[in-house]
């Protein structure tokens, strides 16, 4: 072999090398919008997280935001209020499940499985009736002190468990945190 054949298969090596490194880049540029494309937009990761100030809120009274489309209850329980919630026996709860999804694992529903903080002033659900989707009546509401959906009859104590009437699960508390002392971040 010559010394001009071996020029000729390293020129026709590195036009191969290149056309195919061409034919990447292109279809990279051609194939990234489509991809990109299915990332959440800039309003939906923006609504994925909620601060909500809770500092104007009394015990014993509740304040409902807007979070990703639903309603969420934000309570601050007064003391009789957390008292009955946790004299409560597990046998008589309809739903055995705490729905928490600030917990590990699938907790029972004691109302320390439920609370937002360890001494329980806090609940923070979504307030929504697990049957069909209704908007329970809050502020002592209901046969159990807690809320009533007046659409069925269900029955939820001041737990946000469900007690009596067609829904089959306690109202679901969502991914939720103190990130100060009078601020809860949703999400």
């Amino acid at each position: 072999m010559s010394h001009v054949e071996e020029e000729e298969g390293t020129r026709r090596d590195f036009l191969y090398y290149a056309t195919a490194g061409a034919g990447v880049v292109v279809t990279g540029a051609a194939v990234w919008p489509l991809i990109n494309q299915m990332n959440p937009s800039a309003d939906v990761q923006a609504a994925s997280t909620l601060r909500v100030d809770v500092g104007a809120v009394e015990p014993g009274t509740q304040i409902t935001v807007l979070f990703l489309g639903k309603p969420v209850f934000i309570r601050r329980r007064t003391a009789e209020e957390i008292e009955a919630a946790r004299d409560v026996d597990m046998g008589e709860l309809i739903d055995p499940v705490a729905r928490n999804s600030n917990l590990n694992g699938e907790l029972d529903a004691a109302d320390q499985n439920r609370a937002l903080d360890e001494a329980g002033e806090w609940l923070v659900m979504q307030g929504v009736c697990t049957h069909l989707g209704c908007v329970p009546l809050g502020d002592g509401a209901g046969d159990f002190g807690g809320w009533f959906c007046p659409c069925h009859g269900s029955h939820y104590d001041t737990s946000g468990r469900i007690r009596r009437g067609p829904a089959p699960e306690n109202l679901p508390v969502p991914v939720a945190e103190f990130v100060d002392e009078t601020t809860i971040l949703l999400g």
